[in-house]
């Protein structure tokens, strides 16, 4: 068996890879490019691969072995799915093991941002901080403050359980267990929420969900954070918001990855940005590692893939039955 990593990865998941067989690393800085990729895949019985690689119908015809695309990621908009599934391809990802540390950061947006804790810093480092004053640095209590929480799945109601500590009301959008926070319609939500936390997938139906419409109801000084994906929102609209009514943002996630300092919304004194870190912890990124790991190992002893997200394709191989 082949096995490509198309990153470093934690060595112990690697170490398990090597069971089934030879394993290449892709151990340059930044993505595999594309025509990398292809070659690389041509010969792959497995795949992992990062946030970064797109998974298409275009490198799927280069892949005639391929079996799995274990996706080191809970989301998995880089991979076409439906593709996949005609190829004959398994496709995983890696839910649960990086819930908590994506709802650690999402507290650490919002306290960032609300507390003014980026601009403070970098004003004291300007040697602007000469005096204490009454109206110096302020910023917003997170106590007695509602929380709307966007996408009630593991991660949202992770987000939801730590709201308790810090005096916060939570109502929720989305698919949610009614008896942990209240759902409300969206146009009650966006009224009543001084904080929205997006923690839905890129979908279809949820790619610029936060648009002009859904900005303009949200309440004036409120905060948005997102931790899930850059395109779930407009980021000319949130400029424009930022620009009158909203109170701030946290982001996490962009449209287009890598950003640095020269997109505006990087730049913007009332926003607190950082570099898609969701997940980044050592125990997180290992633990991540070793769940795609297990992810190709069932496929390629012929087992179901524990996070197997279309399980047809499985079904139609465990019965011989060649691809449509």
């Amino acid at each position: 068996m082949t096995i490509c990593v198309l990153s470093q990865v934690a060595p112990e998941a690697i170490e398990r890879l090597r069971r089934a067989g030879t394993v290449r690393v892709w151990s340059e800085p930044g993505p595999i490019p594309r025509e990398r990729l292809k070659e690389w895949v041509r010969d792959a019985d497995a795949v992992m691969t990062m946030l970064t690689d797109r998974v298409d119908g275009d490198l799927l015809r280069h892949a005639g072995r391929l079996r799995i695309a274990a996706n080191m990621a809970v989301g998995y908009d880089n991979i076409d799915v439906a593709a996949a599934t005609e190829a004959g391809v398994m496709v995983t990802n890696t839910p649960d093991v990086l819930t908590e540390a994506t709802a650690e950061l999402t507290w650490a947006l919002m306290l960032a941002v609300m507390r003014n804790v980026v601009g403070a810093r970098e004003a004291m480092i300007r040697g602007e901080w000469t005096h204490w004053a009454p109206d110096g640095f302020l910023g917003t209590e997170l106590f007695g403050k509602t929380l709307g929480i966007v996408g009630f799945g593991r991660i949202g109601r992770a987000v939801a359980r730590r709201a308790e500590a810090f005096g916060m009301r939570v109502i929720a959008l989305g698919r949610h267990a009614p008896y942990e926070a209240p759902y409300v319609d969206r146009s009650t939500f966006l009224r009543e929420a001084d904080v929205v936390s997006l923690h839905v997938p890129l979908t279809a139906s949820t790619r610029h969900m936060v648009d002009r419409a859904w900005l303009s109801a949200m309440r004036p000084g409120s905060y948005l954070i997102n931790t899930a994906r850059g395109g779930v929102v407009d980021e000319e609209a949130l400029l424009e918001a930022l620009d009158g009514h909203l109170g701030g943002a946290g982001l996490d996630v962009f449209g287009v990855e890598p950003t640095d300092g020269r997109n505006p919304l990087v730049r913007h004194p009332k926003v607190v940005a950082t570099p898609h870190i969701g997940s980044a912890t050592v125990e997180t990124r290992r633990a991540m590692a070793l769940r795609a790991a297990d992810n190709i190992l069932a496929a390629l002893e012929g087992r179901r893939p524990p996070d197997l997200l279309n399980p047809e394709v499985f079904e139609r191989r465990s019965a011989g039955r060649p691809n449509p």
